[in-house]
């Protein structure tokens, strides 16, 4: 019970649709088992639903859009209206293919605002809500995931940049509100088995999912497997955790090795 009594606010907790479990799902039902108060944000209302209740614990849904702030401020006042506190944001909010991302000589400026208010200003702006409750606290833990994209040979340009800038901005807030006993971190992912990173090419490219899914196992250095969702909240539960009290500023890669073998 590492999370016992906290507030959790997933912002992100929905999936797009696939066979496997998304990050956000799986932090959810992970914090919930934890210990953790659960607010699922999502723009599809109903797949914040049913991660709610597939993580139990009294956890909550709530329908939120990124790309609109009064609705990210109305999430996180939600969360100070059921429990009273915020202990933890968790930003997993991402797009690349799906919001039209591409390589830089064929990128428009409507994919680029889009991807790049998805991925970076809704963090921003998610911190922006976060940090007064935080601060008032004096205490509070704040994540992100980022990418391994942001680091390694990645074709398409606003997803790469957004995650990059994603660690800056995480490097950031740490800096500015260590003295408040706020702690920020974000995760890379390498390739992983989630609806967004495999179903979604799966429908833009036309090929079947094993294709897609063995070509990705091939590039992972570690047992030659993508990881899972489970893996991910993993390390978001230890960075949420007191178990990670004194690490802020910090890209967890989690990745089976893959920008070790590319560094």
């Amino acid at each position: 019970m590492r999370l016992q009594d906290r507030t959790a606010v997933i912002i992100g907790a929905g999936q797009s649709p696939g066979e496997t479990l998304g990050n956000g799902r799986a932090t959810a039902i992970r914090f919930a088992r934890e210990g953790a108060r659960v607010l699922c944000v999502d723009r599809d209302l109903a797949s914040a639903q049913e991660t709610a209740r597939q993580a139990g614990q009294g956890a909550t849904a709530f329908e939120a859009d990124v790309l609109h702030e009064a609705q990210v401020q109305a999430a996180i006042a939600e969360a100070l209206r059921l429990w009273g506190r915020l202990d933890i944001l968790h930003y997993n909010v991402g797009l690349s293919l799906a919001g039209g991302d591409a390589p830089p000589t064929e990128i428009t400026v409507e994919a680029f605002d889009r991807v790049t208010a998805v991925n970076l200003r809704g963090f921003v702006l998610a911190v922006k809500h976060a940090l007064p409750v935080m601060r008032r606290q004096q205490a509070g833990v704040i994540l992100s995931i980022s990418s391994a994209a942001a680091v390694e040979s990645y074709p398409y340009v606003t997803y790469k940049a957004t995650k990059a800038a994603m660690i800056a901005f995480t490097e950031q807030v740490a800096n500015q509100n260590a003295e408040y006993g706020i702690r920020c971190n974000t995760i890379l992912p390498g390739l992983m088995d989630t609806p967004m990173a495999v179903d979604t090419r799966v429908r833009h490219t036309g090929r079947t999912r094993s294709e897609v899914a063995a070509e990705r196992d091939a590039k992972v250095p570690l047992r030659r497997r993508m990881g899972t969702a489970w893996d991910v909240a993993n390390a978001a539960l230890f960075l949420a955790s007191d178990e990670a009290g004194f690490i802020t500023g910090v890209a967890l890669p989690v990745d089976g090795g893959r920008l070790v073998q590319i560094g």
